[in-house]
C-alpha cells in the first residue's frame, strides 16, 4: 500500500471518477473535491467545494501529494478565458507546494493532418477549443519549469466505459440504441482514438509511481484503443443482446442545432476528429504501462455497450 496521498479535483467527472477508483485499487488514501457527493466511491473521502474558490480548493490539497486536476467546464463554456481562469485557480491554490499535478489532456491540440501524434510533435490546432487546450498546457508548463509544481500530462482520446453518461459512444453512437439503431461517426475504414476509462485512469497511476523519475514537466500519450469506426460498429453489434441497425450520425441534424444551440455548434466544429484517423502514440509510456497493459477491444466495448440492453434477452 502507498503512502502517497491522492486529491481528485472533479470527483465526479468522468476522468476524476475512475482515476480515482484506481488510484484506490492500488492502495492509494484518496480524497475527491466536488460539488455534491452525487457519485459516491467507496473507499474514497469526498470534501465538498468549488472549483472556482481557491482557498477551498487550497484545502481540500494540503495534505494531497499528487494532485489529479479533473475540472472541466461544460464544452460550451471554455470560451471569454474561462477555462484558463479556472486552472488559473488551480494553480494559484498549488502555490509552490512542489506536489505533483496529473492534468489530462486530449487530441484538440493538433490538426487533422496530424496523423501520429507523438508527445515532442509541434501543435498546430484548428479550432478555437484546440488553442485554449494549448494555452492552458503553456500555463502549465511555465508553472511548473519555474519550480512551483510538478506537471504531468496524459493526452487521451475519447472516452467510453460502462455506464457512461455524456460521452460520444453514449449520446451519439447509442443515443437510439432502445430504437434498435447504432450510428458511427464517419466512414468506416477511417481510425479512430479511444480510451477506456478504467484503462485510462490505471494509467493515471502508473506514471504518478514514476513521477520521482520525470521532469518538472512531462506530456505522456495514452494510445488506448486505435479502431476503424467499422471495428467499433462491429464490436458493439456484437456485444448488443439485440440486432441493431448501423447508419452514420445525422451531422446535417446537430449542425441544424447548432443554429439555436451553443453547445451543439461547439460540437459540430470538431467533426473533423472523426473524419482523420489521428493516433496518439508514446513508445516511452507503452514501457511504463507493460506489454499486458490495457482491457481487450472487445472485452472493453462489450463491457460499455451491454449497460444500455439491461433485462434484454439475447
Amino acid at each position: 500500500m502507498s503512502t502517497a496521498k491522492i486529491t481528485v479535483l472533479g470527483i465526479n467527472g468522468h476522468i476524476g471518477h475512475h482515476a480515482a477508483k484506481a488510484f484506490r485499487d492500488a492502495g492509494y488514501d484518496v480524497t475527491g473535491l466536488g460539488r455534491s457527493n452525487r457519485m459516491p466511491i467507496e473507499g474514497v473521502t469526498f470534501v465538498k467545494g468549488d472549483a472556482g474558490n481557491i482557498a477551498e480548493i487550497a484545502a481540500a490539497i494540503a495534505d494531497a501529494d499528487i494532485v489529479v486536476n479533473a475540472l472541466n467546464l461544460p464544452y460550451d463554456k471554455w470560451d471569454k478565458g474561462r477555462a484558463e481562469a479556472q486552472l488559473a485557480t488551480v494553480i494559484a491554490a498549488m502555490g509552490d507546494s512542489g506536489k505533483t499535478m496529473l492534468f489530462p489532456g486530449n487530441v484538440y491540440n493538433y490538426a487533422a493532418t496530424d496523423r501520429h501524434m507523438t508527445p515532442g510533435m509541434a501543435q498546430h490546432p484548428q479550432t478555437p477549443r484546440g488553442a485554449i487546450r494549448v494555452r492552458q498546457e503553456a500555463i502549465l508548463a511555465a508553472a511548473s519549469k519555474a519550480g512551483k509544481f510538478q506537471t504531468i500530462i496524459i493526452r487521451a482520446g475519447d472516452f467510453y466505459a460502462p455506464g457512461n453518461v455524456g460521452d460520444w459512444f453514449d449520446q451519439a453512437m447509442l443515443m437510439d440504441a432502445k430504437k434498435g439503431k447504432v450510428y458511427h461517426m464517419a466512414d468506416l475504414d477511417v481510425g479512430h482514438a479511444w480510451a477506456y476509462l478504467p484503462d485510462l485512469g490505471r494509467a493515471f497511476v502508473k506514471v504518478a509511481e514514476q513521477r520521482h523519475g520525470l521532469g518538472a514537466f512531462e506530456t505522456f500519450h495514452f494510445a488506448g484503443h486505435f479502431e476503424t469506426h467499422g471495428a467499433m460498429l462491429a464490436a458493439i453489434q456484437a456485444a448488443a443482446p439485440v440486432p441493431l441497425r448501423a447508419g452514420q450520425l445525422p451531422w446535417i441534424v446537430l449542425q441544424a442545432m447548432g443554429l439555436a444551440m451553443p453547445m451543439m455548434r461547439e460540437i459540430v466544429k470538431m467533426r473533423y476528429l472523426w473524419n482523420n484517423p489521428m493516433e496518439l502514440v508514446d513508445p516511452r509510456l507503452g514501457a511504463i504501462l507493460g506489454k499486458d497493459f490495457g482491457t481487450p477491444f472487445a472485452e472493453a466495448v462489450a463491457a460499455s455497450t451491454k449497460p444500455f440492453f439491461a433485462g434484454k434477452a439475447a
